[in-house]
């Protein structure tokens, strides 16, 4: 009986998708069947298309996705962080999905408000503007203020977010699950852990009191850092459903032509986002994820402030000197150091050539670094080093891939307030700064002997388990089979459609 339900909820699926002109997008993704997309449009051919659409099939499908609801439209913002899995067109136009939603009601927010902070609004503000100021996939936020005066953001979760989500996460699962049975291609790219990456995303989006320590957390790091700041968490009215942060004025980096009417110099914006996004990556290991151009105000003195803490990245200090050496080598065109890097990494697999993989670093970068100044771009660059995963059979690594797509939006974002940054020019500082202060040799020796102690507490336990392991050694695993694609499997998946469309057109006949 659930797969019945599954079914229905692609056939809603296929009609969301024929009405934004977004089939032929499915058509363009490798790991799609040729005829899936054949499939729906005949599924579907009485459903009407909307006029004026965009001529990128990416748009057209982030605006499908933004149709069909919430765990769509995450959907869509972790696919554009995978180019690998939906082809590098696809994934651009995936970059502009913006979870912009109609508000829920003022009562219900309210209700909200009083039943997880145990007050009536009265109690707590003097002031709660009913019309939200924003309207996204999990919550909405409102103006408020304080008793004594202090103006206010409150975030509130969207009612019964957990259940649509558990819904259409669910149907996301059995999907991955078909596709990696009968796809090797699918299972190489790890579908069911794309599905995991949701759910994780989500379960954290959900918990307001997760994303306020996040907001805390990166307050702490950047403390003292000119022309940038967070505000500052009501840890008092924070609860699980419910965050509260300092209200902030300014003008958003959406807004250029505004920010320039103001004053504020454009070039030094652009500098300050980039340079500030690689300190959080590099220096903290903990960077905001979600620097889409709606996230960062511009205050009237020209200090930024960051909003939205849902979505975070974290790198570890392997992750991150992996980031500055390819980056540094890159920038120095030393191809050999940044092939070694990923081979010390031990993201390419025992048995790959170190000198062919330098070759592909060479092939990637030498087109782009010859470029004009203007037209080189680091995001684009890290999106092919990147895309190269499947030629030297290298895993993808989930946590790279988002630290890729953030460069790419602080990159975009610098080139929309000020045309001719340069990506490059602006890194340069602090990648070199970080290298310095991390891996010169006398550095990588203090560690070394900082870490010696630990490695020595640890070593007799470690003596245990090698003993044991010798002693007890494991049964030897069975060998797995080869998978390959069952011939008819497609058949009972593409009448289950068929079914139910016909269902479907009697229940509305």
């Amino acid at each position: 009986m659930q797969v019945f339900s599954y079914l229905f909820q692609l056939y809603r699926m296929a009609i969301g998708l024929r009405r934004f002109g977004a089939i032929r997008a499915l058509s363009r993704i490798e790991l799609v069947p040729a005829w899936g997309p054949r499939l729906l449009r005949g599924l579907t051919f009485y459903v009407p298309r909307r006029r004026s659409l965009p001529e990128c099939d990416g748009e057209r499908l982030a605006m499908a996705l933004a149709g069909m609801g919430p765990a769509y439209i995450k959907l869509g913002q972790t696919l554009a962080t995978r180019p690998d899995l939906v082809g590098r067109p696809i994934a651009e136009g995936l970059t502009t999905l913006q979870d912009r939603l109609p508000a829920f009601a003022f009562a219900k927010a309210k209700a909200t408000v009083e039943e997880q902070l145990g007050h009536t609004l009265g109690d707590l503000f003097s002031y709660f503007e009913e019309d939200a100021v924003a309207a996204a996939s999990i919550a909405q936020v409102h103006k408020a203020e304080l008793k004594d005066g202090r103006k206010v953001a409150v975030k509130i979760l969207r009612p019964d977010i957990e259940k649509r989500f558990t819904r259409d996460l669910a149907l996301f699962d059995w999907l991955a699950a078909l596709g990696e049975r009968n796809s090797a291609e699918a299972r190489r790219l790890r579908l069911l852990q794309v599905c995991d990456k949701i759910r994780e995303t989500v379960l954290r989006e959900m918990d307001l009191r997760l994303e306020a320590a996040a907001a805390a957390e990166l307050s702490d790091n950047m403390s003292g850092e000119p022309g940038y700041r967070i505000p500052s968490v009501e840890w008092e009215l924070t609860a699980r459903r419910v965050m509260t942060l300092e209200w902030v004025d300014g003008i958003r980096v959406s807004d250029a032509a505004a920010l320039e009417k103001a004053g504020h110099d454009m070039k030094a914006l652009g500098t300050t986002i980039v340079q500030v996004f690689l300190k959080q990556a590099l220096r903290d290991g903990f960077f905001h994820a979600d620097l889409h151009q709606g996230n960062l105000i511009i205050e009237p003195s020209g200090t930024i402030a960051a909003v939205d803490f849902g979505i975070m990245g974290r790198l570890t200090k392997v992750e991150r000197r992996f980031l500055a050496e390819i980056l540094y080598g890159f920038i120095r065109r030393d191809y050999d150091r940044v092939a070694e890097v990923h081979f010390d990494a031990g993201f390419v697999p025992h048995g790959e050539s170190l000198e062919e993989f330098s070759q592909a670093m060479r092939a990637i970068a030498d087109p782009i670094m010859d470029l004009p100044v203007e037209e080189i771009s680091a995001g684009k660059l890290l999106a092919q080093l990147f895309a190269t995963t499947e030629r030297f059979k290298m895993q993808t690594q989930p946590q790279l891939l988002l630290l890729q797509r953030t460069m790419v939006m602080a990159e975009g974002m610098a080139l929309h307030l000020h045309p001719q940054s340069n990506m490059w020019q602006i890194s340069e500082p602090v990648i070199e700064q970080w290298v310095r202060s991390n891996l010169s040799p006398e550095i990588q020796l203090a560690d070394a002997i900082n870490q010696l102690p630990r490695l020595i507490e640890r070593l007799p336990s470690r003596l245990e388990r090698w003993l044991a392991d010798e002693q007890n050694p494991a049964p030897p695993q069975p060998v797995e089979p080869p998978l390959t694609p069952k011939p008819n499997s497609v058949w009972p998946f593409a009448f289950g459609l068929i079914v139910g469309a016909l269902l479907l057109k009697i229940l509305t006949y």
